[in-house]
């Protein structure tokens, strides 16, 4: 195997014996058919588009391909065999509507997907990066793995928004041009950047439709306390991003005497009107992913994944942990429907907590209507000298060491700073006490990593009060990586002309040294140091 999109990989090069992630070689082999596989399906829908004719089948299982690859989604070695099957039906469906002009196609378009599982992994061997990386160099590999993973994390989005009914047929068509040029194994590094650039627009759409479909649905976040220390009592602990997931499972926990309690990226949850009226949703448990087995073994209820995060189960858990949607694990029992029955009985059958622990509580739901709602009082505090600076320090948290550099950045940003949070990298420092300026809190959580768009609309409106770009702002940006995701965050941002970016705790392994010289002559992107000598760059002195 060889895999190096997340930033935990092995030497900070890949991982070719085993992922750190917990992926084997198999799942590796079977994921990278499926990425390949995918490239199949988007060549055809591209010129079924170009022809006028519609593409639905092909558009959503692109999409769940994508976000099934992205790391800590799937590990599961059949459920990706059914998907590689289910995909060669959509390729085989595409090809007799787009005709003759379909034996034309070579690469991904023309592959075949048979066998049983064996044959289909060592089919994935001969189409990962290695081969790829010998033909084309590194540099040209690297950029294609940079538009592969921003698509990822993209269709990671665009699939959020498509549960709750919200999609965009642009975007589809996006994600099939992109990886058709990506079959067609496209070697200009110019014209890489170029559309790994676009990727970061269509993403910024992705995230815009996100927003919506989860403040239609959940209604605005508001500022919230949310308890972090247990309730006496029964308990489900729920974790991903998938707010739908939760809302269900809340519904259906109703009434049960079952607390509902979020974990990682869930937190957000938390502000949103729709979900908080549950009276039962009790407060957040834990803190980031790569806790979990931890956290998840002292959790004295049942555990429900609702999308990427999850990590090996341990054997003293395995029988209370569930997942559901695109996210697998093997011998882990699998909600298909959205009936949590089993997760229910799980729970009721676990001791639960015996006692209430101390009152502690943390603020989260400051999106973009709530702060945007205090702007002017913002501006003022600025005018008036009382904030100096804005801290954007956020993103993936991750096992790998280096990123206690967030707590102690966190920790030294003055008094007259406010920092603005998203992601689980907030868990490194949002339960320290920051205070506030003149009543706005200096540690103000946007949500989950999504709402970077909640962070690019303040930024935006700040920007517009003071006459300037974002650019212009004494706003500094200190984030943080582990997967696909941060990769479509940071296209984004590089689209909005962003400069200044610190990147940490390591640099992706894809770009290389000439790549990351682009990135630099262009966005003056740079790698985090030290939090000392960072803050002073960031602050001008």
């Amino acid at each position: 195997m060889f895999c190096y999109q997340c930033e935990q990989t092995a030497k900070g090069e890949g991982c070719t014996t085993f992922g750190v992630c917990g992926k084997d070689p198999q799942t590796a082999a079977l994921q990278d058919l499926l990425v390949y596989l995918a490239k199949g399906i988007a060549q055809v829908a591209h010129r079924l588009r170009l022809h006028g004719q519609a593409t639905g089948e092909a558009d959503l299982f692109v999409t769940e391909a994508l976000f099934t690859t992205v790391t800590n989604v799937n590990f599961d070695p059949e459920r990706l065999a059914g998907m590689l099957r289910r995909g060669a039906d959509v390729l085989a469906a595409d090809k007799a509507r787009l005709g003759d002009e379909a034996a034309t196609l070579a690469g991904p378009a023309a592959t075949q997907i048979t066998g049983d599982l064996d044959e289909l992994t060592a089919h994935g061997v001969q189409v990962g990066i290695p081969l790829r990386r010998d033909g084309l160099g590194e540099d040209v590999t690297g950029l294609q793995e940079l538009l592969t993973y921003g698509l990822k994390g993209t269709a990671s989005y665009a699939h959020h928004a498509v549960l709750l009914g919200v999609q965009d047929d642009e975007v589809y068509a996006f994600f099939h041009e992109a990886l058709n040029l990506l079959a067609e194994n496209l070697a200009d590094i110019a014209a890489l950047v170029k559309i790994c650039l676009r990727c970061g627009e269509v993403n910024l759409r992705v995230m815009e439709m996100l927003d919506g479909a989860h403040t239609g649905a959940f209604g605005h976040p508001q500022p919230t306390p949310v308890r972090i220390t247990p309730l006496r009592g029964k308990a489900i602990l729920i974790s991903g991003h998938d707010l739908l997931d939760l809302q269900i499972l809340l519904e259906q926990t109703a009434g049960t005497g079952i607390n509902v309690y979020t974990h990682g990226e869930m937190l957000p949850a938390h502000g949103y009107p729709e979900l908080k009226k549950h009276p039962h949703l009790a407060g957040n448990y834990g803190g980031a992913w790569q806790d979990q087995q931890t956290e998840f073994d002292e959790f004295p209820g049942a555990i429900l994944m609702t999308t990427n995060c999850i990590q090996k189960p341990k054997g003293t858990y395995m029988d209370r942990i569930f997942t559901c949607g695109l996210v697998a694990w093997p011998g882990v029992a699998h909600i298909d429907d959205r009936d949590f029955s089993p997760v229910i009985e799980a729970a009721l059958a676990a001791p639960g907590f015996s006692d209430d622990g101390e009152d502690k509580t943390i603020l989260v739901g400051f999106g973009h209507h709530a702060v945007l709602g205090v702007a002017d009082k913002i501006v003022q505090a600025v005018k008036d000298g009382a904030i100096k600076h804005f801290f954007l320090i956020g993103g993936c948290d991750g096992a790998k060491s280096g990123r206690n550099y967030y707590t102690e950045f966190a920790e030294a940003v003055p008094n007259d700073a406010v920092i603005l949070t998203l992601a689980c990298g907030k868990y490194r420092f949002n339960k320290l006490e920051f205070g506030d300026i003149g009543g706005i809190p200096r540690l103000l959580d946007v949500g989950q990593c999504n709402d970077a768009y909640s962070a690019v609309r303040i930024a935006g409106a700040l920007a517009e009060a003071f006459g300037t770009d974002v650019n212009g702002l004494p706003l500094s940006m200190i984030l943080s990586w582990y997967e696909q995701k941060a990769v479509c965050i940071l296209l984004t941002l590089l689209h909005l002309g962003i400069r200044k970016i610190r990147l940490g705790p390591t640099l992706p392994a894809f770009i290389t040294p000439a790549v990351l010289q682009v990135l630099v002559d262009n966005f003056a992107i740079a790698p985090t140091t030290n939090a000392a000598d960072d803050l002073q760059a960031a602050l001008g002195a």
